[in-house]
């Protein structure tokens, strides 16, 4: 019951019971309850005629880092005696300092102002609308309203990136333009790839005069191995039943981590990145290059959530038409036994293909800790079956790397496509 209620029940009591027992002296006691009733009136809120803005540090923000907001009210009305404002953060996020809630009175063109800090995980948020009550000081008349801000509401904070040095892959097909990947046709690049007869043209320092001494018939240049770009498609892996663990979206933030790598470190690179958000539903960012597809890339990943679909349980209906024929298909998963066979299936269908697996059985053993005998057992044919899987994915001819989420991912990223040959992997 509010207090306005319960004094105007009091009153109409007072008055009934001192009319029926024709007693003075309880209507003498309604006198105070109405001089108190004309007080909070005469010093009651006027109309409300605020205007609220808000200030981000930023429309984007890296995780890990802060976000500083500043809440503004103007009063552009009358004299308030007694002012409740409270800003709505998202609920995800952890404020670090300041307030976000202030009691205070505003006279007439006077502004008051909230500085607080934000700190949160990955995502994208909305601000929701600031809610101000405006009383008197006994709290009897109240007038509320919920202002929506003005300024920037929404913002991401987007996946950090790891700096990763180059990679090499060596796909089936690559575009026209130069780039960093070796495209199997002779011409301009860096890369001995074979001795033809020379062409009037050719340059000088690439005559091979070995070659000329044993044939002295014809006279032979050096050809080398173009570099262009090519198309890479990341595909992310948001099945819960992949990424289930004791933590819902613990491991699943690992393959955050790594797509966010891979998509800068091949964008760096001049390539044409795609990326395929496969879970409850299917996210299609369209291939492109640059910085621009690198932030739409982010965004991507900043809203990526684990989720449930009985339709896309199973890789079995990804759609990999999307991906132009014969070029670079990344996959960042967990693994489950059951996508073996559809992981042939593309490697079959002339796309090359590179599996990147955060280990869910070395993620979930740190994660549940314990020492019974049932449980390290448990561990342990969990370990030899997820063995068995990477090995039947390589010797499919699948390039996989398997990654402990405990090693940092440019270290486990750098051995396996830094450091060898293009010939050693699945070319």
């Amino acid at each position: 019951m509010s207090r306005l209620l319960f004094l105007a029940v009091l009153l109409y009591s007072l008055v009934l019971i001192g009319l029926l027992l024709v007693s003075g002296k309880v209507l003498l006691l309604v006198i105070p309850l109405v001089v108190y009733l004309g007080v909070a009136l005469f010093y009651g809120p006027e109309p409300l005629q605020l205007e609220v803005s808000r200030t981000l540090s930023g429309d984007r923000i890296v995780d890990g880092s802060q976000l500083q907001v500043e809440l503004t009210i103007h009063n552009q009305g009358g004299w308030l005696e007694e002012v409740i404002i409270r800003d709505r953060p998202p609920a995800q996020l952890t404020v670090l300092e300041g307030e976000t809630a202030a009691l205070t009175s505003l006279a007439p063109g006077e502004q008051v102002t909230l500085h607080y800090v934000l700190d949160g995980r990955r995502g994208y948020y909305d601000f929701g609308a600031v809610e101000i009550i405006a009383s008197d000081r006994f709290g009897l008349f109240r007038q509320r309203m919920a202002a929506a801000a003005i300024g920037k509401k929404q913002f991401f904070v987007l996946p950090k990136v790891i700096k990763l040095k180059r990679i090499d892959i060596r796909p089936r097909q690559t575009k026209v333009y130069a780039g960093s990947i070796p495209a199997r046709v002779g011409g301009s690049g860096v890369e001995f790839f074979g001795v033809r007869e020379y062409v009037a043209g050719d340059p000088l320092r690439h005559i091979n005069w070995q070659a000329n001494a044993r044939h002295a018939e014809q006279f032979h240049t050096n050809e080398f191995e173009q570099e262009r770009v090519a198309d890479v498609g990341l595909i992310l892996d948001a099945r819960k039943r992949s990424n289930h663990c004791a933590e819902t979206d613990a491991l699943f933030d690992y393959s955050i981590q790594a797509a966010a790598a891979l998509a800068e470190a091949f964008l760096n690179q001049g390539n044409r990145v795609g990326l395929l958000q496969y879970g409850d539903f299917l996210g299609w960012t369209f291939p492109g290059y640059g910085k621009a597809q690198k932030e739409k890339l982010l965004q991507t990943l900043a809203r990526a959530r684990v989720g449930d679909s009985m339709v896309f349980d199973r890789l079995t209906y990804l759609p990999t038409r999307l991906f132009p024929p014969r070029s670079q298909i990344i996959l960042v998963s967990p693994l489950i036994k059951d996508d073996l066979p559809f992981l042939k299936q593309i490697r079959g269908r002339g796309y090359q293909l590179i599996v990147v697996s955060p280990d869910p059985v070395a993620f979930a053993r740190t994660r549940l800790g314990g020492d019974k005998p049932a449980i390290e057992i448990a561990f342990r044919l969990a370990r030899l079956e997820r063995a068995l899987l990477l090995k039947q994915l390589r010797q499919a001819g699948i390039f996989t790397i398997d990654w402990p989420v405990s090693t940092p991912f440019e270290q486990t990223v750098g051995a396996a496509l830094g450091g060898l040959p293009v010939w050693s992997r699945n070319a």
